[in-house]
Order: structure tokens, then sequence, then C-alpha cells
């Protein structure tokens, strides 16, 4: 018994030191934090994605969504910006990450690239950074609420497909599996359920939810209207790059409409619908389908959280010269 108490009191006490590790790390950041070095970066990172989203609106899902996908795997260090080579199959390049939109890399090599011709602010600003603005400035270009980002994340030293195993919600997950993997990375039911928002500027590719619309089973959570039109949109073999908006009302605009489409029973994905579907978690989805200022303060707070996520500091990283290759 004696022997047993000790492991359990030596596990607590290594995940309090984890905990403390991370809790140093996230201390690193603030804001105002290149103030010093290169005081315009907010600006210059904001033209840049301003004229990128100019050319195409998918850069906004996309930017939130590679963002969201580099947190959660290995924490917020532009690990998954970073190209396969030769002797490595980086992040980019797991299943999982297979459906990132190219328009989000994009955004940030064009971001970087803009920072990089400011005199003073070469190779001073982090990928990981100009990826944490860049995904508040396509927010705000959407028409959702703009917030102040806290700065001075280092890039990753690193970039392996294995890593991404297991870290990333399936559309497949329950209310459970949902609450246990956000609350592995910091964050409460309430922020995953605000993070999931970023669905309504989302995209989604037709093999990801095409059990649920159709045959033996068809979800009965679902709207049986909606399923009728995504049966259109997504036929028997679609071709597999075809994907669809996964707000079907505004997809558009950065909005509580993903609320409101939950309560009609017009979640895309299963992971969306379990939101509305599971009794515990309803209330959250009703009180933020009712009010946008209520939503946009817990989004707010849940990215702020979410860009603390395995923050990288002194010898755990560096500032990469080129965001897709590791220095």
């Amino acid at each position: 018994m004696m022997v047993r108490r000790r492991m359990v009191a030596a596990a607590l006490l290594v995940l309090a030191m984890v905990a403390a590790g991370a809790g140093v790390a996230a201390a690193q950041l603030r804001r105002n934090y290149y103030a010093g070095v290169c005081p315009n970066v907010e600006s210059v990172v904001r033209d840049a994605v301003s004229k990128k989203f100019q050319q195409t609106f998918v850069t906004v899902g996309a930017t939130v969504r590679l963002f969201f996908h580099d947190c959660f795997v290995g924490g917020c260090d532009a690990s998954v910006v970073v190209a396969s080579t030769a002797n490595n199959t980086a992040e980019k390049d797991h299943p999982n990450n297979l459906s990132l939109a190219g328009d989000g890399f994009d955004t940030v090599i064009r971001a970087k690239a803009a920072v990089d011709a400011v005199p003073g602010c070469r190779d001073r600003v982090s990928c990981a950074d100009i990826l944490a603005m860049a995904t508040r400035d396509a927010i705000a270009l959407a028409g959702g609420p703009s917030y102040a980002v806290e700065l001075g994340r280092l890039d990753g030293l690193s970039s392996t497909a294995s890593s991404v195993n297991g870290r990333l919600p399936p559309p497949s997950f329950n209310l459970d599996q949902l609450t246990a993997l956000f609350a592995a990375n910091g964050l409460s039911q309430a922020d995953m359920i605000a993070l999931s928002a970023g669905h309504t500027v989302g995209f989604a590719h037709c093999n990801t939810f095409s059990g649920r619309i159709r045959g033996p089973s068809m979800d009965p959570t679902m709207s049986p209207r909606y399923a009728a039109q995504l049966q259109k949109s997504c036929p028997p073999n679609v071709d597999p790059r075809i994907a669809v908006a996964m707000d079907p009302v505004t997809p558009r605009a950065f909005d509580n409409q993903y609320f409101k489409n939950l309560q009609n029973g017009m979640g895309l994905l299963g992971s969306d619908q379990v939101l509305y579907s599971d009794p515990r978690s309803r209330p959250i989805v009703d009180s933020w389908a009712q009010s946008s200022v209520a939503f946009n303060q817990a989004f707010v707070t849940a990215m702020t959280k979410l860009g603390r996520v395995g923050v990288k500091t002194g010898p755990q990283g560096n500032i990469r010269r080129n965001c897709a290759v590791l220095n």
C-alpha cells in the first residue's frame, strides 16, 4: 500500500511539474511583445491577410482550422506548417491533416514574407505568432469578434506525422470524448463548444459526413430536409475533392448561426450535432444561439486559452527563417 501511495504521489508530482512548466511558458506571452523590434507587426499581418481574404473567402475557415490543428498537436508552434522532406514525414502529411486547405498555409507564408520585408522585422517574428495573428484577423474580416492576441511563441523544432495520432477529434466523437480531449489541452467543455463554432466559416469534404445522410446508418438527429440537400451536393461516388459549407445559412459570416443550425438538426458533422442532442451541452447551445454577444465573449476567451497551449520557450524553440522549413 505504501509503495502504491508513493507511486501515485510521484505521478501527481510529475503532472504538477508539467502543469507548472506549461504555466511558465504561457506566462511568456503578452500583448505588444514585438513593440521593441517590430512595432507594426500586427498591421503588417492584417494587411497581408486582408489581401488574401479578398482573393478567396476560404482563407477564413482554412486559417482558423490550421491554428486549431497546430495547437492541439504539440502546442501552438507552427509545426503544422512545416513541409515533409525525404527523411521526414511532417504533421501536415498525416491523414488527419491532408484535408487542411492550402489557403491557410498560403496565408501564413504570405504574412511571414510581408513581415520579413519590413526593415528590422526580418527573422524577428515567429511563424507561430504570425499564425495566431492571422487567425484573429481572418475571423474579424468575416464579421467575427476582434481581440488582442498574446504574442511571444517560439516555433517548434520538429514536426512529425506520428505526433498527430490521437490528438485531433474525429467527426465521430461524442460529448465525453470531445470534453476529455479538450480537457487534456487545458480547455473546458464550454471552451470546446465555443471553438466548435469555428465551423460556421468552415468547409467539409463529403466523406466526413456521408455516413450520416443516407442508408441504414442515416442519423436521426439530422433534419431530413438538410439530409436531402446534402444528398444532392454529395451523391454516391462523388469526387473526393468536393466540399460543402458547414453553415448552410450564413456560410460567409462568422456568427452564432452555428448554434441555431444545431437547434434545427443542421449540424454537419456528428461531433457538431451531439452538442445539441446531448442534454448536458444543450443549454449552452441554446444560450449562444440566442445571444451573439455571449457567444463572442466565450469564443474570445476560448481562443486566448487555445493560443497558450504548449507554448515553446528558450531552447524549446526558435524563430524560423522559412515557416515551411525547420532551421
